[in-house]
């Protein structure tokens, strides 16, 4: 057989969503932004000795970090895409690196919650002018992050981590959460601060700081869903697998297996078996399926049905 016949037959395993480069451009400017923040925010705090600025500068820190591991996904999955010692591609870095993005979430409700706990036992004197001052300025910085990543982002609540919304990046929504839940951490603290100050309501912060945790916590849980159900090959997209019987499944023919997984933002990949009594090549079934959105790599075997000759 000559060559050309057979590049027909081959292909690459590039899953890469479809604005990728778009994403990682965003993400690294988000890194930056908030790199660039973190260190004043710790530099003016040391030099002027206010723990309300030292202690964001390194809870900025920690957003940072989580911002940078999705950044290096992107840059990874770009430059490995074509490695041949990933089976299926380097689309489900996004994923992996949205699963750490979770857990150090997860981390982070967790410190505010025993912050806020201790805070609300023990209560402490606030320098309100400067704390708001903080909160503000940390609110400026997340509302251009969240404006950059705003698109494609998925929805907050994880709603839709058992349904076909695939196509969405995790490693740009986990993104997208660490900002929101920055954002949702300073707003909250600026309304609590302003409370606290007019109302003498000391207790106010803390019960604040409580109450974003819990936010942090669900979103973070909706995340690690989402992206884990991506890293254990959950099949999340029953629609898609019904299109599939409804193309196959004709004259006779009957589907007795069907894989179908995910392996990267808006690609799916299918194995199917097809046991037919008059069974045609594997490529006219392939046909059947042409023009299905999201459908990158399909595997079809064809048996004869054992009873067809009897």
């Amino acid at each position: 057989m000559h060559s050309h016949s057979i590049d027909q037959w081959t292909h690459d395993h590039v899953f890469l969503g479809s604005r990728h480069d778009r994403h990682a451009r965003r993400t690294w400017f988000v890194v930056m932004l908030t790199a660039a923040m973190m260190i004043g925010e710790i530099v003016v705090g040391w030099l002027s000795g206010s723990m309300a600025l030292l202690a964001d500068g390194w809870h900025m820190a920690t957003h940072a970090a989580a911002l940078g591991i999705a950044a290096l996904a992107y840059l990874f999955a770009r430059r490995q895409a074509g490695n041949s010692h990933f089976t299926f591609g380097t689309g489900k870095f996004g994923d992996l690196a949205a699963f750490s993005s979770a857990i150090i979430l997860t981390m982070i409700a967790v410190q505010i919650a025993y912050e806020s706990a201790v805070r609300l036992l023990h209560p402490v004197p606030i320098a309100y002018g400067e704390a708001i001052t903080v909160a503000a300025l940390g609110f400026v910085v997340n509302l251009v992050s969240v404006w950059l990543l705003r698109d494609d982002h998925d929805h907050l609540h994880g709603h839709d981590h058992a349904h076909g919304h695939y196509h969405h990046d995790n490693n740009l929504r986990a993104a997208y959460i660490h900002v929101m839940a920055d954002a949702a951490t300073s707003i909250l603290a600026i309304a609590a601060l302003l409370v606290a100050m007019y109302a003498q309501w000391v207790w106010a912060d803390p019960a604040v700081g409580i109450i974003g945790s819990l936010v942090i916590a669900s979103w973070a849980y909706g995340l690690l869903r989402a992206s884990g159900a991506v890293l254990l090959d959950v099949n999340a997209d029953k629609n898609l697998e019904l299109i599939i019987r409804d193309r196959l499944e004709t004259k006779g023919d009957r589907i007795t297996d069907l894989h179908l997984w995910q392996v990267g933002p808006g690609h799916r990949a299918a194995v199917i078996s097809v046991v037919s009594d008059h069974p045609l090549p594997p490529a006219t079934y392939k046909r059947r399926l042409g023009g299905l959105r999201g459908l990158s790599h399909v595997t079809i075997e064809v048996e004869t049905c054992p009873h067809a000759h009897a």
